[in-house]
C-alpha cells in the first residue's frame, strides 16, 4: 500500500504525507479502500488514470471532500476468501463437510482471540516491524535506521542494495543500487545522503516518511505486547472474568478509542457474582494515556516494559514528533454476517494402480464483516485450527 501511495505521489507532484486514508490494507489480496489526497484536482487524478491501471491499480469514485481521513476512521472490513484443496487432519474420521460447519459455527458463537495478524510484524522476515518500533521507541533513532534496511537472505537486486549500505553505509551508492519500486527505502536513502548517517541525520531520514507510517512501527511494537498479554491472559485465568481485569462498559462504543471513564476494574464482589462475561474484557494497547489490569496481567505488563528497556518510557518520542495515547482492545472478537459455501472443484489427476483417477477437490468461499483492527487470517486460523 506505501509502494501505491509512493507511486501516485511522483506522478501527482505530492508527497506520501498528502494521502490520508482509514487503514493499512494487505498486500496479498484485491483490496479497496477510499483515500484522500490534498492539493489534488478530480482531473488532475483523471488524467493519470490509464497510468495507474499499468500498474494494476484502478482509482474510482473520485471527487472532491472537505475534509481527510484519518488511520482507525472505519466502521470494519467485509472479506471474500476462497481456501483451495481441503483436507481432513490426519486421525479425523469425521465428515470433511460437516467439520467445517462445526468449525464455522463455533466461531460464529463463540468467537475467536483477537489477536493482530502476522502481516501487522512482516511476516517471515529477518527484523520485524515491532523491533524498529521498540528501537524508535527507545529513541535508538541510528540502530532503527540498520534494522529498516537490514536485508533478508535473498540474492535479489533489493537485497543486494541493503548489504552493501550495511557494509558501506553509502546512501548515494545504495540508491544507485535500489530499484524504483521502493519507495521507503528510497526516499530514506535520499534523506541520509543528504544529511548525512549522523543520529540528526537518521532522525531526518525518519521524516522523510508520512507520520501515519513511522507511528505504524510503534503500533507494531505495542501490537506485539498485546498479543503476548492476551495468550498469558487466557493462560493464567481462562475464560474466567476475575478481580482486577479490565472490562468495557460501552457495549457499542469502539474499543480503540475507549475514555478511561468506561473502563472498569472488576471488584472482588462481581468476580464472584460472575457480573461480566469474558468478551467484555479488554486489555490496554501500550500507551501514556491507558490503565492497566491489577492482578498478575498488570504486573506481567510491567515486567516486559522492564525487560525491553521501557520502564521509564513516556510512550511520547518528541524529536520524531510521535505522541503514543495507547488504547484498548477486546480480548475476544466475533465475525459479523458470516456466509460460506462449499464447492468440488476438478483436480489433477492421480494414478492408482494403473489407471487414472480424476480427484474432485474441495474449496471453501467465506465471507463475512470484521471490525476495524481486526484480522481475517485470525478468524480463519481459528476456523481452519491452523496456520494460513
Amino acid at each position: 500500500m506505501f509502494e501505491a501511495v509512493g507511486f501516485l505521489a511522483v506522478k501527482l507532484g505530492v508527497i506520501p504525507s498528502d494521502f490520508s486514508y482509514a487503514g493499512l490494507k494487505d498486500k496479498k489480496a484485491i483490496t479497496y479502500q477510499a483515500m484522500v489526497v490534498r492539493k489534488v484536482t478530480p482531473e488532475r487524478l483523471k488524467n493519470i488514470e490509464k497510468e495507474i491501471e499499468k500498474k494494476r491499480m484502478s482509482v474510482f469514485n473520485i471527487r472532491s471532500v472537505d475534509d481527510s481521513l484519518r488511520l482507525g476512521q472505519l466502521k470494519g472490513n467485509h472479506f471474500d476468501i476462497v481456501i483451495r484443496n481441503l483436507k481432513n487432519q490426519i486421525n479425523d474420521s469425521v465428515n470433511l463437510r460437516e467439520r467445517i460447519l462445526e468449525a464455522i459455527e463455533n466461531v460464529k458463537n463463540k468467537g475467536f482471540v483477537n489477536y493482530y495478524g502476522p502481516q501487522r510484524f512482516g511476516m517471515g522476515k529477518k527484523v520485524h516491524t515491532d523491533q524498529i518500533g521498540l528501537a524508535l521507541l527507545k529513541n535508538e533513532v541510528v540502530k532503527a535506521v540498520k534494522l529498516f534496511l537490514t536485508p533478508e537472505d535473498l540474492d535479489d537486486p533489493v537485497n543486494r542494495a541493503k548489504k552493501y549500505f550495511l557494509q558501506t553505509e553509502d546512501a548515494k551508492g545504495t540508491l544507485s543500487l535500489m530499484p524504483e519500486f521502493k519507495v521507503r527505502e528510497r526516499a530514506l536513502l535520499e534523506s541520509l545522503h543528504r544529511f548525512g548517517m549522523t543520529e540528526e541525520g537518521c532522525i531526518q531520514a525518519w521524516f522523510s516518511f508520512p507520520h501515519s507510517l513511522r507511528i505504524f512501527y510503534i503500533h507494531a511494537y505495542s501490537s506485539k505486547v498485546w498479543n503476548e498479554a492476551a495468550s498469558y491472559r487466557l493462560a493464567t485465568y481462562g475464560s474466567r472474568v476475575v478481580e482486577g481485569d479490565l472490562v468495557c462498559l460501552d457495549a457499542d462504543g469502539d474499543e480503540e478509542h475507549l475514555p478511561n471513564s468506561k473502563v472498569h476494574l472488576v471488584t472482588e464482589e462481581e468476580e464472584s457474582a460472575n457480573t461480566y462475561a469474558i468478551h467484555q474484557v479488554i486489555l490496554p494497547v501500550l500507551g501514556h494515556n491507558i490503565q492497566y489490569p491489577t492482578n498478575k496481567v498488570g504486573l506481567w505488563y510491567q515486567e516486559v516494559l522492564s525487560r525491553d528497556g521501557l520502564q521509564t518510557c513516556r510512550f511520547r518520542v518528541s524529536t520524531l514528533k510521535l505522541n503514543v495515547p495507547g488504547c484498548y482492545r477486546k480480548i475476544l472478537k466475533q465475525p459479523h454476517n458470516i456466509s460460506y459455501q462449499l464447492r468440488e472443484e476438478q483436480g489433477t489427476d492421480v494414478k492408482a494402480e494403473g489407471s487414472h483417477i480424476h480427484e474432485a477437490t474441495l474449496s471453501l468461499l467465506i465471507s463475512f464483516d470484521l471490525d476495524a483492527s481486526c484480522y481475517a487470517t485470525i478468524c480463519l486460523r481459528e476456523i481452519m485450527k491452523h496456520d494460513v
